[in-house]
């Protein structure tokens, strides 16, 4: 999860914990954070997957405009999906992603979804 927050005030904190709970494999990626939620956090994509391997979903909680550069990192990345969390609008980098094959989701919280396929 890209922006994952060592904050637990912060939805990004809650969604990677709950991702976390839920039994996925998430990996924080944060410069500023050491861990988020007792996981190592990376500064980069790039360094996290070469610390633990590749995928399938980057997840992120950033500004609309940090965004083009991080579907360039989940493209080169070898990822499936570029999921652009709730509120998080950027075509530009829906376009990069798309461009490199990877699918995109884009204004929708993952957790909110992995609940309705649970359901």
């Amino acid at each position: 999860m890209v922006g994952a927050s060592a904050n637990p005030w912060r939805p990004s904190w809650g969604i990677f914990r709950y991702l976390r709970r839920a039994g996925c494999d998430a990996v924080p990626i944060n410069p500023a954070a050491e861990a988020v939620d007792g996981a190592v956090a990376y500064p980069t994509l790039a360094a996290a997957v070469a610390a633990t391997g590749g995928f399938d979903i980057v997840d992120v909680f950033r500004r609309a405009e940090a965004c083009p550069a991080h579907a360039r990192e989940a493209v080169d990345a070898g990822a499936a999906v570029l999921w652009l969390q709730q509120g998080i609008v950027s075509w530009e980098a829906a376009r990069i992603a798309a461009g490199g094959g990877l699918e995109v989701a884009m204004d929708r919280c993952i957790m909110v979804d992995h609940h309705r396929f649970l359901d």
